[in-house]
């Protein structure tokens, strides 16, 4: 049985560096079954009522493993994702193993992964076993970051991570 995969991406620019940065590393992970680019869904995000939104906060929890990416705004990640998150229930992310993603223009934003992503999703009850990957932007489209970071992550990964990639589904309401 493998592994159902989501992919959620906090940057406020649609189709930016940051998802294709995580759509890259879910590649490497098996491949997404779910990818939501939450800059199709800034007017709802606010909605607290949002029947979509609740939608996509549901198949999140629902999923294995969910890969978080976000642009390195102000040495964190973005309003955009941090509003998102907020919409998950205490241990909302219980029995989900989490990979974060950061993007960012300068390595001294790299521990931004560690110091600020990677907190929130252990709050939320999610599992997050390995380091955070944070991604100079001017290497977005390298394979050797993921490469690098993938040779240390795989082992602490749960298994079996799938291993044939699968078409996306790319959610927008």
């Amino acid at each position: 049985m493998s592994a159902r995969v989501a992919v959620v991406v906090g940057n406020p620019k649609p189709v930016s560096r940051t998802y294709e940065a995580a759509l890259t590393l879910a590649d490497r992970l098996g491949g997404a079954d779910l990818v939501i680019d939450l800059a199709d869904h800034t007017g709802e995000l606010f909605d607290w009522s949002s029947s979509t939104v609740g939608e996509l906060v549901e198949e999140v929890a629902a999923s294995d493993l969910v890969v978080v990416a976000s642009p390195t705004y102000k040495a964190t990640y973005t309003g955009l994702l941090k509003v998102f998150l907020d919409l998950f229930p205490h241990q909302g992310l219980a029995g989900v193993t989490a990979v974060p993603l950061m993007l960012g223009a300068a390595d001294v934003h790299a521990l931004a992964v560690e110091h600020t992503l990677r907190p929130l999703l252990v709050e939320l009850g999610a599992s997050v076993p390995t380091r955070g990957l944070f991604v100079l932007d001017s290497e977005h489209a390298d394979a050797a970051p993921y490469d690098r970071w993938l040779a240390s992550a795989e082992p602490l990964l749960p298994s079996p991570i799938p291993t044939d990639p699968r078409s996306r589904q790319a959610v927008s309401a």
